[in-house]
């Protein structure tokens, strides 16, 4: 069966602080547009909603537009840009750099548990 949906209209889209991801759902995918705006930050914005101290969710994503900067728990740190594709492993801090939002497509089914409130 060829499944197809648009995500110009999510299935459900979570809103907090400076940001939001729309998630779109088919078998076997969960697909996530982030769009964060300057001044987000994980550990800001979304730690609370998580319980954790460290975002715990693996992101498989593609950078459509602005920079994101990652400090994995060991201190690793990398910046993404538009163009960017990446595996991000569980275990991170992210912020958006500069004066643009930054858009990103996470093919991740991980997204599923992205901003989710603790005990849902």
């Amino acid at each position: 069966m060829i499944e197809i949906k648009s995500i110009e209209k999510p299935d459900e889209r979570r809103d907090f602080p400076l940001g939001h991801v729309e998630v779109t759902r088919l078998s076997g995918l969960t697909f996530g547009v982030f769009t964060l705006e300057p001044g987000w930050r994980w550990s800001e914005s979304v730690k609370d909603l998580a319980g954790t101290d460290s975002c715990q969710v693996r992101h498989t994503a593609y950078t459509v537009q602005g920079r994101l900067r990652v400090r994995m728990d060991d201190g690793t740190e990398s910046e993404l840009g538009p163009g960017d594709i990446c595996v991000l492993p569980p275990g991170h801090d992210a912020w958006v750099v500069g004066d643009e939002p930054y858009i990103a497509y996470d093919f991740s089914s991980d997204v599923e548990q992205y901003a989710q409130s603790v005990g849902r």
